[in-house]
């Protein structure tokens, strides 16, 4: 019975922890610029996990035409500017683009499913490659 107990615990706080690493980080919502205050709630969750997350997103391009604008990959949409203090300049692009705010959703998914950014990468492209021009943004390592 005691062995049964030890490997039942054993079994729980390897479940916790894997839970726990696939869990999403998000910024508060103190942590949004005032242009997002009356944007829907995927906009700002978008918002919240870019600011979270930067260099996740740096990792994926976006396929909204932004490249035009000068941006290199989806976190451009979002944050023009990360300081060395920590200080963000916002991009507010993605505050009024649907499909950066799709790109990211699906990232924020899958990471929290598990996939590796290869993987991630490979179905950002595949999916919305046929959107428009894609922005220039090199494949993250394996």
């Amino acid at each position: 019975m005691r062995g049964l107990r030890f490997w039942l615990l054993l079994t729980l706080v390897l479940l916790a922890a894997c839970a726990q690493a696939n869990t999403v980080k998000l910024a508060p919502e103190s942590a949004l610029p005032d242009f997002l205050h009356d944007t829907g709630h995927d906009f700002r969750l978008a918002y919240r996990y870019a600011i979270a997350n930067p260099e996740e997103l740096r990792k994926y391009p976006c396929y909204c035409g932004c490249v035009y604008m000068g941006h290199e990959n989806n976190l451009d949409c979002y944050i023009s500017e990360i300081s060395t203090d920590g200080n963000i300049k916002f991009d507010n692009h993605a505050a009024g683009c649907g499909i950066c705010v799709e790109i990211t959703l699906d990232v924020m998914q899958l990471r929290s499913q598990g996939w590796e950014s290869p993987e991630i990468r490979s179905y950002i492209d595949t999916k919305y490659s046929e959107r428009g021009p894609g922005t220039n943004t090199p494949l993250p390592a394996a």
